[in-house]
C-alpha cells in the first residue's frame, strides 16, 4: 500500500460502440482518431483496447499506428473482465464525505488496506466500495485512482465513471490535485523546504522504497507547524505521487516519521514517541476540479483520535 501514490495506467471497462469514422479525421493514426472520438477515455486505455483486438476497422483488427481516411466502420467493444471482477463485495463500514454522479470522497481510517495485493485479498477499501457502490465493478480498480498506506488515515477520491476516472488520472498526472498531509517527525527539521529527490525500489530491501539514482522524479514541499522537545508537526504538500513518498523523503531529510518502523532508524525518541504504533501521517486536505462539472472542490479531514492524542502528549496535555 502506498502513501500518496497515483495509478499511472488504466484498464478497460465494458464499452460497446459501432460508428463510421468522420472524414475530418482522415489522415490521423487510429489511436489519435479514437482519442478525438472518445475524449472521456485516455489514450493509453484506447491503445490497450486496440492491441487487445477490441477495436476493429471494417471487421479487421488493426495497429494503433494505422491511419484512417474516413468512412471506415469502427467497432469499439472491449471484452474480458475488469481488474476487480473477481473481488468479493464486503460490508465494510466506510466514512463517505461526499458522493455524486462522478466521484466519491472517502475518509479512510487507520488499518484499512486500499487495494488487494501482497497477500491481502479481502477486507480492503475496494471490497467495501463494491458492496456500497455495486456499479464500480465496471470501473478499473473500482474507481480508485490513488492510494494511502494501510496505517495512514485521511482523504482519498474514487471515480464513479470511466470518464471521471480518466479525468482524475489526468489531473494527478498534471499535478493539479492538491493533497496536504500532516506528519509528526523526529528531531528538528528546517523551518520549511522542498525535498526534490528521485524515488525507486530499494536496491537491497525490495519491499522498501528509497532515494536512488534513476528513480522517478519526486518532490515534497514541507513546512514546520509546531515544534516539541524531540519532534515536530509538519505539513507536507505532494507535487508528485510516488510510493511511500512522504515517508521516504522525510527519512532522507534525516527526520523520519514517528512510528514508521520501515524507514526510521532504530533509536529511542523519548516518551510519547516510541510507543506510537504506526507512522504518524494523515491526509488532511484534498482539492481538485470535479471531472464532470468542472467545479473546484475541497475537503478536509479532522485528525483521528490516536494522532490527536499524540499531539496532546507532546504538548504536555496528556
Amino acid at each position: 500500500m502506498n502513501d500518496g501514490a497515483d495509478y499511472s495506467s488504466e484498464d478497460s471497462g465494458a464499452f460497446p460502440a459501432l460508428i463510421t469514422i468522420p472524414s475530418d479525421l482522415g489522415g490521423l493514426r487510429l489511436d489519435l482518431a479514437l482519442a478525438r472520438l472518445y475524449p472521456e477515455h485516455s489514450r493509453s486505455r484506447l491503445q490497450t483496447w486496440i492491441r487487445e483486438g477490441w477495436v476493429t476497422l471494417d471487421g479487421k483488427s488493426v495497429d494503433p499506428k494505422q491511419k484512417v481516411w474516413g468512412g471506415e466502420r469502427l467497432r469499439v467493444e472491449p471484452e474480458g473482465p475488469t481488474e476487480c471482477s473477481l473481488d468479493p463485495p464486503e460490508d465494510i463500514p466506510l466514512s463517505v464525505l461526499h458522493e455524486d454522479a462522478g466521484l466519491i470522497v472517502i475518509d479512510k481510517p487507520v488499518g484499512l488496506v486500499v487495494h488487494p495485493g501482497s497477500g491481502v485479498s479481502r477486507g480492503t477499501l475496494l471490497n467495501g466500495l463494491l458492496h456500497r457502490f455495486p456499479e464500480l465493478r465496471g470501473i478499473p480498480r473500482a474507481g480508485i485512482v490513488h492510494r494511502l498506506d494501510k496505517d495512514t488515515s485521511g482523504l482519498l477520491v474514487v471515480a464513479r465513471t470511466l470518464q471521471a476516472q480518466t479525468d482524475l488520472v489526468r489531473q494527478l498526472q498534471s499535478r493539479t490535485v492538491k493533497r496536504v498531509y500532516l506528519a509528526v517527525v523526529s528531531g528538528q527539521p528546517p523551518e520549511q523546504g522542498t525535498v526534490d529527490a528521485p524515488i525507486g525500489r530499494h536496491p537491497y530491501h525490495r519491499t522498501r522504497m528509497a532515494v536512488v539514482d534513476g528513480g522517478r522524479d519526486a518532490r515534497t514541499h514541507y513546512k514546520v507547524l509546531e515544534r516539541f522537545d524531540n519532534a515536530a508537526l509538519v505539513e507536507c504538500r505532494l507535487e508528485t505521487g510516488r510510493t511511500h513518498q512522504i515517508r521516504v523523503h522525510l527519512a532522507h531529510l534525516g527526520h523520519p516519521l514517528v512510528g514508521d518502523c520501515t524507514y526510521q532508524r532504530r533509536k529511542k525518541l523519548g516518551p510519547g514517541l516510541d510507543d506510537f504504533p504506526r507512522q504518524a501521517l494523515h491526509a488532511r486536505q484534498l482539492a481538485l476540479v470535479h471531472p464532470l462539472s468542472g467545479e473546484p472542490l475541497e475537503w478536509n479531514s479532522p485528525l483521528p483520535k490516536d494522532f490527536a492524542d499524540l499531539l496532546a502528549r507532546l504538548r504536555g496535555g496528556g
